[in-house]
């Protein structure tokens, strides 16, 4: 059973629109590019660049051939044949007619290329894991609204109505157990089948890290050794929702610190960890500039450190965090999320920055919110460059109240479904 996918109604607007001729959809391997363009855009002749004897047909065609035998077709794994990338371009130059869209799971390779060959021709969009919102749908027309985070980024000055406690949610069941599944195995479409056991379920995340070393970053870069990456994937993995320091990375890795400021870049750009850069724009207070790491999915954080069961502090923060990071991405929001530390002890886990302000959030794997919870939040406006539209504290408490004047305490599961 599929899921519906959030990101497919912008993927159709764009690739309707005038500028969407060129369309690049890049994503980690097995998010679901794939199915999204089989199941949503059979209007384009789908083509796998995946198999040798195929890309080197494709890549002996001319302009006019890829005009007359493949006028709209989506190509798949571009990214092993970057240089079909200007056989599309010649085909956009020179027919007006033409669409093509370009998957990919490299961000690296594809969109090398794309901003070399495609500058100004093509529009990027990036696909995730499954969000909560998606989870909750039960196949590809089953469309699921705006969660509350998503209708804040949509009307941050508005703000959201939250119940006084998550329990009277008449679907609180059913958002709590599907935060129960994504909080064990993570998003990667394959693992919804109702067919497979959990134990099916962690075997199919081992096999995805080892093909992630095996494949992508094989693709990335041709190592000759994989072990220094993965040690530095195991200790990123174990070092998520936390600052951290190249030295620290460097001698867990056993690599210098210009490989591993390398290696992380590769994790980045193959979509397993997102780097949270630090707010740093008052010059008055002392602030660190530290960033933050944090692994993109769950499931593929317990693979990668072999551990099974309940969730640290730091790991929820993690998963909160990149839950929030790919529900902006898939409406398409200009959201910038920072987090935010000073030298005196004042620490903010997310500060999501808009046009019209900031949003502060707090993140506590606890189920009893205290107003001492909150205390970072508090005179947060002081250090801003812009307004601050309201702050929450985030965790497993089911009750929303208010803290303090302009901070909502709130169920993490209630905000994000």
């Amino acid at each position: 059973m599929g899921k519906y996918r959030q990101i497919v109604d912008k993927v159709k607007d764009i690739a309707d629109s005038k500028l969407g001729r060129i369309v690049v959809i890049s994503g980690a391997r097995q998010v679901g590019k794939t199915t999204l363009v089989r199941s949503a855009m059979k209007e384009y002749q789908y083509l796998s660049i995946e198999d040798p004897v195929g890309r080197d047909a494709y890549l002996g065609l001319t302009a006019q051939q890829w005009h007359q035998l493949y006028p709209q077709a989506a190509l798949d794994e571009v990214q092993k044949s970057p240089r079909l990338v200007e056989s599309i371009k010649a085909a956009y130059d020179s027919y007006a007619d033409v669409r093509y869209m370009l998957l990919g799971s490299s961000q690296f390779l594809l969109l090398e290329k794309v901003r070399e060959s495609l500058a100004g021709r093509c529009v990027i969009v990036e696909m995730f894991p499954l969000t909560l919102p998606e989870l909750l749908t039960h196949g590809w027309n089953d469309a699921c609204g705006l969660s509350r985070f998503q209708q804040l980024l949509a009307n941050p000055k508005e703000g959201v109505t939250f119940l006084p406690s998550f329990v009277l949610d008449p679907r609180m069941a059913e958002i709590q157990q599907a935060w129960d599944y994504l909080t064990r195995f993570g998003g990667y479409p394959a693992l919804v089948d109702e067919q497979m056991t959990d134990e099916d379920r962690y075997l199919w995340l081992n096999n995805y890290v080892r093909t992630y070393l095996e494949r992508d970053v094989r693709d990335l870069a041709n190592f000759r050794n994989l072990e220094p990456y993965a040690k530095l994937q195991r200790a990123v993995a174990a070092q998520t929702g936390q600052t951290y320091s190249l030295a620290t990375l460097s001698r867990d890795a056993g690599v210098s610190a210009k490989t591993v400021q390398r290696y992380l870049q590769y994790l980045v750009i193959s979509y397993q960890a997102l780097v949270l850069p630090a707010w740093d724009r008052n010059e008055e207070k002392r602030i660190s500039k530290a960033p933050k790491v944090h692994m993109m999915d769950y499931g593929v954080l317990q693979a990668v450190l072999q551990k099974r069961g309940g969730m640290s502090g730091s790991e929820f923060e993690s998963f909160v965090v990149t839950e929030m990071y790919k529900q902006a991405k898939n409406v398409l929001s200009s959201a910038k999320f920072h987090h935010l530390r000073t030298h005196d002890g004042r620490e903010v886990d997310l500060l999501v920055e808009l046009p019209e302000g900031y949003l502060a959030f707090e993140i506590k794997q606890t189920q009893h919110v205290q107003p001492t919870d909150a205390r970072h939040l508090r005179g947060l406006e002081e250090f801003l460059d812009r307004p601050l539209l309201h702050s929450y504290v985030v965790s497993n408490d089911p009750r929303s109240r208010e803290l303090h004047p302009g901070v909502t305490a709130v169920a993490a599961a209630a905000l994000l479904s």
